[in-house]
C-alpha cells in the first residue's frame, strides 16, 4: 500500500467517507467520481462489525485500504473501503464517467443517472462481487484517484437502516444529481 493510501484510510469512517467525495473510482476500467458514501464505525449500532468480527465481515478487520463486500438482503453486492478496524466506508453511488457502454451492458438500462445511483446499482453497473473481498484498492482491478482537493459535500443521515439513525454520515457531492436520494441537510465546504 502507498503512503499516501494509507495515511488517508486510517483515520476512523467519518472522516474517510466524507473526504472520498470526489475520488476516481474504476474497476477494470470502468468507473466514475465517487459523489456518496456512508461512514461505518467500530461502535456504531448499525455497522456489521459492532458485534465483533465474523466470517461475514472479517475484511472490515482487516487492511486499511481493502475491499469490504457484501450482500445486501440476499440480492445486491455492497461496496465498502476500509478504513481503522472494524470501521468502513460504504460506496453508495458514482457518477459514470468511463465507459458507460460497459455499466449499461451489465445493468441493461441506458439512463446515465441511474446506472450507479445506489450501492447494489454501483456494483452492479462496476461488476462487483464477492470475489473482490479483501482486494487491495491500490491494484487492479481497482484503481482509485483521491481527490486533489476538497469537494463541496451535503450531509445527511444515514439510508436503510434502522439502528443509529440519528448520525448524519451520509455524504454526498453538493447538488449532484448522481446519488441515490437527494440531500436535505447542510452542506459543508
Amino acid at each position: 500500500m502507498t503512503a499516501t493510501f494509507e495515511t488517508f484510510f486510517t483515520k476512523p469512517a467519518s472522516i474517510v467517507a466524507r473526504d472520498l467525495i470526489g475520488a476516481r473510482l474504476a474497476v477494470d476500467g470502468v468507473g466514475g467520481i465517487i459523489v456518496e458514501t456512508e461512514a461505518y464505525e467500530r461502535d456504531d449500532p448499525a455497522s456489521h462489525s459492532y458485534n465483533g468480527e465474523t466470517k461475514r465481515n472479517g475484511a472490515m478487520f482487516g487492511a486499511a485500504a481493502h475491499v469490504y463486500v457484501y450482500r445486501s438482503y440476499g440480492i445486491h453486492w455492497c461496496l465498502n473501503f476500509v478504513c481503522l478496524p472494524g470501521c468502513a466506508v460504504l460506496i453508495r453511488a458514482i457518477e459514470p464517467q468511463a465507459d458507460l457502454e460497459a455499466m449499461q451492458a451489465r445493468r441493461q438500462s441506458v439512463q446515465p443517472r441511474l446506472l450507479c445511483s445506489g450501492p447494489g446499482r454501483l456494483c452492479q453497473a462496476l461488476g462487483v462481487d464477492i470475489s473482490l473481498n479483501g482486494a487491495a484498492l491500490d491494484r487492479p482491478p481497482f484503481s482509485l484517484e483521491l481527490p486533489a482537493d476538497p469537494m463541496p459535500v451535503a450531509t445527511g443521515p444515514r439510508i436503510g437502516i434502522t439502528r443509529a439513525v440519528d448520525k448524519p454520515w451520509r455524504f454526498g457531492l453538493a447538488g449532484s444529481s448522481f446519488v441515490s436520494r437527494r440531500f436535505r441537510e447542510t452542506i459543508n465546504r
